[in-house]
């Protein structure tokens, strides 16, 4: 008896491990499928495209794509508020299954990430006080004023490629930030003379009475468009976001979204 009762808990021990061998994910998307959900990177501090709202929810146009295309896949969505330059490190190191925040699908992202098809492209706007008096038409101007905008992003690589790299202007000129309300606020209290940033963004400053910044140039810093990023590799889960994507801009889905948000 104490033999077959070893032989029994033998055979249960190695079905066991035969099951829990076949079930195990053969990729990013199969692991998503299997717990339900899929994690998601994003930095909510970019009103309209995504931000905290009064209730401390996650809000905005990426956010309402995100949990769409989530229940197309038949998975719930799990946001987790990263400062924009962690988002590209978090993919890569498979912190998160993916990371949507407005986010230009560059060439250097590429080398540390994929990215989904895109879903949206626009401008980018550079502002100042309403009483600076700046005011130029050719954007390499900006290469003779302090300027701010948030590390990581195409502003970024657009003044390193087009002002600093060229020397147009010191590197010392540049001031960097993690949150894109902190370049708004050196702006308004005079530590820098103009703001880069991304043109939906900007428009809320602009609106905003307590910063009533001004336009002074607009137009695309970036032929890259917004894209989701997703670990490098992952092909399933890229054609899954890809047919989703699809679906959301064909249908609509996408445009009705922005212009529920006022974004051009």
């Amino acid at each position: 008896m104490k033999k077959i009762t070893i032989i029994l808990l033998i055979t249960t021990l190695f079905a066991l491990a035969i099951s829990a061998c076949a079930q195990e994910p053969e990729n990013r998307l199969e692991a998503i499928q299997q717990a339900g959900k899929i994690v998601v990177g994003t930095s909510a501090d970019y009103e309209p495209w995504e931000y905290m709202d009064d209730n401390d929810e996650f809000a905005g146009a990426d956010m309402d794509i995100m949990r769409e295309i989530a229940s197309r896949m038949d998975v719930e969505v799990e946001f987790q508020d990263l400062g924009f330059d962690a988002l590209v490190t978090a993919v890569k190191e498979g912190k998160v299954d993916a990371a949507i925040a407005a986010m230009a699908a560059t060439d250097e992202r590429k080398e540390s990430v994929d990215f989904s098809k895109v879903y949206y492209a626009g401008d980018n706007v550079i502002v100042t006080t309403a009483d600076s008096g700046i005011a130029f038409d050719d954007p390499l101007e900006a290469a003779n004023y302090t300027i701010g905008t948030q590390s990581g992003t195409i502003m970024y690589y657009w003044v390193e490629d087009n002002l600093i790299t060229p020397g147009l202007m010191e590197e010392d000129d540049l001031s960097l930030y993690e949150r894109n309300e902190q370049v708004a606020l050196d702006l308004q209290a005079g530590r820098i003379d103009i703001g880069i940033m991304d043109l939906e963004p900007g428009k809320q400053f602009m609106d905003d009475p307590e910063f009533g910044f001004v336009e002074v140039w607009r137009g695309p810093m970036d032929p890259n468009g917004q894209a989701i990023a997703i670990m490098q590799g992952e092909d399933a889960l890229k054609a899954e976001l890809d047919k989703h994507i699809t679906d959301v801009l064909n249908e609509g889905f996408i445009r009705d979204t922005l212009d529920g948000y006022g974004i051009e």
